[in-house]
């Protein structure tokens, strides 16, 4: 009877901390605090009528997914525009995203190719900006655009390397997100529409070109400036 008891109150806690973390999540992604702004745990919990402790783990979580810092004495805050993990994240994207695709335009099948075109057709069929969900891509976009780009790199067919890429896109989901806000006239269709056209080409070199000059385009944005090999 005592294990039946508490079970229920286990099972409640966790849902709520699931709760907790997804508002805060949505919130960061969506622009309702800004780059380098305080997440202070007593007013998250006054906010969202729970404890500290389970504010504590939403706040661990987003830590975890690097798009909030933890700081020395000072609590957690959002992660900031300067702060140097976008352009190792970017470095180490432009390392290993390229070998998948080449990979992936070598061994992809037919039924590679169908779900390409799905996933491209999707992307943009899905409208980037919803005017309810903030300022910056909407989450129906956000996914659309992860599920084309990890379905152009599954042809691959090495589940460890997609769970690299798995990791570094999560990381990267914030930036992706300013990056837009601050460069509005990138033409985002034009770039996915010719990675689709080289990768299904099977011109392997053209693909790459594309994917690197694409992931170039989203640091360079987010650094407030024009493309720089060293933001790839």
């Amino acid at each position: 009877m005592i294990g039946t008891d508490r079970a229920p109150v286990s099972a409640g806690k966790q849902m709520l901390s699931e709760q907790v973390y997804a508002r805060l999540r949505e919130a960061i992604m969506r622009g309702d605090y800004a780059p380098g702004a305080p997440l202070k745990p007593q007013d998250l919990a006054k906010e969202q009528g729970v404890s500290l402790a389970i504010v504590r783990e939403a706040l661990v979580r987003v830590v975890g997914e690097g798009i909030a810092d933890r700081l020395p004495n000072r609590g957690f805050a959002v992660a900031a525009f300067s702060d140097g993990r976008w352009q190792e994240i970017a470095e180490a994207r432009r390392t290993i995203e390229p070998v998948l695709l080449r990979m992936s335009i070598e061994r992809g099948d037919i039924e590679w190719e169908t779900r390409v075109r799905a996933a491209h057709h999707r992307l943009a069929r899905t409208p980037a900006f919803v005017p309810q969900e903030g300022e910056y891509y909407s989450d129906a976009w956000s996914e659309a655009h992860r599920v084309f780009h990890r379905t152009l790199l599954e042809g691959c067919g090495n589940r460890v390397l997609l769970e690299a890429f798995d990791r570094l896109w999560t990381a990267s989901e914030l930036a992706r997100r300013w990056s837009s806000h601050r460069n509005p006239g990138r033409d985002g269709a034009e770039e996915h529409r010719r990675l689709e056209a080289a990768a299904l080409a099977r011109d392997a070199d053209a693909a790459v070109e594309a994917w690197t000059r694409h992931v170039t385009l989203t640091a360079a944005g987010l650094a407030g400036g024009e493309p720089n090999p060293v933001y790839e």
